[in-house]
């Protein structure tokens, strides 16, 4: 098993580990910046390939922002890994998760991002917006990189057949690259 590593646009890097197992990746991403994030840190098990992955980007030192966008162990699993791996590290996430689960779960205290509520990582403006039960958790929200045009949300919710595509008509099922996640 490894973790492959894309840039998949000017400074925002994906990380897609496959399980054979079941047929099935999950993805992480890098947004680049002065104050770089880890968009998902992945389930606790894959921390030894995920982190070794990002760190043939950036040092894992250099991370300053953990996010996700809801709390289950595939998203944030190895959230207090990557705190522990990143001492200046903050996760970010909506004020629902925080207060409910993360503010118990996080070996530090998050920073709680209200509804439209921009963080800039310098080099990006990431815009977070709730979206409760979408994909399935109360506490779920999306980022939104208001300065560059990614598929950081696009691809992920396009896959869930959440978006329309240039023809408007509904994508379903999985995406183009096979069975997903992240």
């Amino acid at each position: 098993m490894e973790t492959r590593v894309a840039e998949v646009a000017d400074g925002v890097h994906e990380f897609t580990t496959h399980i054979t197992e079941i047929d099935f990746g999950f993805n992480q991403y890098l947004i680049g910046g002065a104050e770089p994030m880890l968009f998902h840190t992945g389930m606790r098990g894959l921390f030894p390939l995920v982190s070794d992955a990002v760190s043939r980007v950036v040092p894992l030192t250099s991370l300053r922002w953990l996010s996700f966008g809801h709390i289950e162990a595939d998203e944030c699993g190895a959230m207090n890994e990557f705190l522990a791996a990143a001492p200046e590290a903050t996760v970010a996430q909506g004020m629902t998760g925080c207060m409910v689960s993360i503010n118990d779960l996080a070996d530090r205290p998050p920073r709680p991002l209200a509804n439209g509520e921009t963080l800039d990582i310098g080099g990006h403006r990431l815009r977070w917006i709730d979206t409760p039960h979408v994909p399935h958790a109360w506490e779920a929200g999306v980022l939104f990189d208001g300065d560059h045009q990614h598929p950081l949300l696009r691809r992920p919710l396009r896959e869930m057949g959440c978006v329309r595509g240039h023809d408007q008509r509904r994508h379903c099922g999985p995406g183009p690259r096979g069975r997903r996640h992240g």
